[in-house]
């Protein structure tokens, strides 16, 4: 076992290091910074998760986060920049942490999956142009707007400089030989070992090729970071949104491979706990916030992590680095970060997910593309928050108008199914069966009404019995036992009798509860009388209580 995590560790430890110091570029902050977020939060996410094979640290969506929420409080890379980075790691960590003490996690239920498709799509995008000036060589001011980095860059088209753009080119295509050829070899790393050869040997950087230059050795020191009740304000927003993405990244990933091992338990609360831990932690030691990545963790999931040993190994990996190893990124150009971090952000890009989506579900893929246009066009925030509103939106417009069948019964049989979708079922004129499936609730009451009065009024004068089958029914509130109530009394007063089969038994609970069916002696026949196993056995009832075949055809 610890063979397998040894090999993982080492494995993902070599292809942390290139990735955490691009991410740290995304995220506004000094390569450094990276390293520092990868390595005490892997420490403490090894020995708290339950996912074995979760690669956690940077990641290039969760550092995109961080760069639209402390950008417009302070110039990237300066010391109150980082501060603000560092305390939004600390926010995190403690939201949570909270959110999983809480046993909270049925939150992130807010962000639809096809919501997450959309709003990944488009962060991948943005953070793929964000880097296209290193690959250029050019200087432009940071924007989370496509359009405004493409405007800068037509402007200073002059200004590109070849050698940059030949070394970023020549890069992105040798990541992506790497991949086709075997993608077990560390691509980010040979083309981050041939970068500083090139230039180091050749003096390239003397030439107008732009590298990241000094990186500090030595271990990040201890101390909390700055707080200040503006700042706290200011970033809560964002704290929250990286809180729970990151989580649902995180999660999302962590799944997938625990249905590949069944041999451990994989507790949603306390991957919460142990990633709110994590970005806790690492802000005692300058680190950024975190979370679980999709590429590494299944680099650490072929090499053979068993357990979280792995995480602790490729932690050891990167202080080791921090502490001897720093030296050798000096020449490291700025154009191979960038095209390290365009390679790894474009396969976030899922084109199979969206395909799905437009095959199986219009709204869906809606929903997707509201969310993908909002965050280019407006936003980060500005698209988490319409993909979270139009999500509950569509919930919303379900519940009040779910699914209404209108049912007949199978020759031969007791069962009765949808008219629309079975042929040889067979309707009744003195008979209406209604399937109401959905919750009843204050949302759909009134709907569940008028769609019956619809049916009622089709049906005409030969109509006496009215069932509601009530098994899709699985909850009720005061407003949908008003509605009952109501709807008894009206076909009551047109001489059609309501009938309920197949009702819940918490369902039929609360009927009695409210009043709407009593419990007393003379009214438990009234009891049986509305409320039945079957549909059939509605009808059978209500056949041998009239003492008549007037309903048999």
């Amino acid at each position: 076992m610890f063979k397998g995590d040894l090999a993982a560790g080492l494995t993902v430890g070599v292809m942390l290091i290139p990735q955490a110091m691009a991410y740290a570029f995304i995220a506004g902050l000094p390569p450094v910074y990276g390293l520092y977020a990868a390595l005490v939060p892997l420490v403490i996410y090894g020995v708290m998760g339950t996912s074995r094979q979760l690669g956690v640290g940077p990641v290039a969506v969760v550092a995109l986060l961080v760069s639209a929420g402390v950008t417009e409080l302070a110039e990237p890379g300066s010391t109150e920049y980082i501060q603000l980075a560092i305390l939004l790691a600390l926010m995190v960590g403690v939201i949570q942490l909270v959110m999983g003490l809480l046993r909270m996690g049925f939150l992130v239920n807010f962000l639809s999956h096809p919501v997450i498709t959309g709003f990944i799509a488009a962060t991948a995008l943005i953070i793929a142009f964000s880097q296209i000036h290193h690959l250029l060589g050019i200087p432009i001011e940071s924007s989370k707007h496509i359009h405004r980095i493409l405007q800068q860059v037509f402007e200073l088209r002059s200004d590109i400089h070849p050698g940059s753009v030949a070394i970023g080119g020549g890069a992105i295509a040798l990541i992506y030989g790497i991949k086709k050829w075997n993608r077990k070899i560390p691509g980010a790393l040979v083309v981050v070992v041939t970068g500083i050869l090139l230039v180091s040997l050749t003096g390239w950087d003397q030439h107008g090729i732009r590298v990241i230059g000094e990186v500090p050795s030595g271990l990040p020191a201890f101390g909390l970071p700055e707080l200040s009740v503006d700042a706290f304000y200011s970033l809560l927003p964002m704290a929250a949104a990286i809180s729970i993405i990151g989580f649902m990244e995180s999660i999302a990933v962590a799944k997938s491979l625990h249905a590949r091992h069944r041999d451990y338990k994989l507790d949603a609360n306390q991957e919460l706990v142990a990633l709110g831990s994590a970005n806790l932690g690492g802000s005692l030691f300058q680190a950024f916030p975190v979370t679980g990545g999709f590429s590494r963790s299944a680099v650490n999931d072929q090499a053979g992590a068993k357990t979280g040993m792995s995480s602790i190994i490729s932690a050891s990996l990167v202080g080791l680095t921090l502490l001897f190893l720093t030296s050798l990124f000096y020449y490291l150009p700025n154009a191979v970060l960038g095209a390290i971090i365009i390679t790894a952000v474009i396969g976030l890009i899922d084109v199979k997910e969206i395909r799905f989506l437009w095959k199986t579900q219009k709204v869906d893929f809606a929903l997707m593309s509201i969310t993908f246009f909002v965050t280019l066009l407006l936003g980060i925030e500005e698209g988490i928050l319409t993909g979270v509103v139009a999500s509950l939106g569509v919930v919303i417009y379900h519940n009040s108008k779910p699914h209404i069948a209108r049912l007949g019964q199978l020759p031969g049989t007791r069962t009765y199914r949808n008219l629309s979708r079975f042929s040889e079922a067979k309707d009744r004129d003195d008979v209406l069966v209604i399937r109401f499936d959905a919750p009843l609730i204050y949302t759909n009451a009134e709907y569940l009404k008028e769609q019956i009065r619809r049916y009622v009024k089709r049906k005409g004068d030969t109509l006496k019995l009215v069932i509601l089958d009530a098994s899709g029914i699985n909850s009720v509130d005061t407003t949908g036992i008003h509605a009952l109530a109501e709807l008894e009394e009206e076909l009551t007063g047109s001489g059609i009798q309501l009938r309920m089969a197949s009702v819940h038994g918490p369902v039929r609970d609360l009927l009695h509860s409210s009043g709407f069916i009593n419990k007393s002696d003379t009214a438990r026949q009234e009891a049986e009388r509305m409320l039945h196993h079957e549909v059939q056995d509605a009808i059978d009832s209500y056949e041998q209580e009239s003492g008549s075949n007037e309903l048999s055809q």
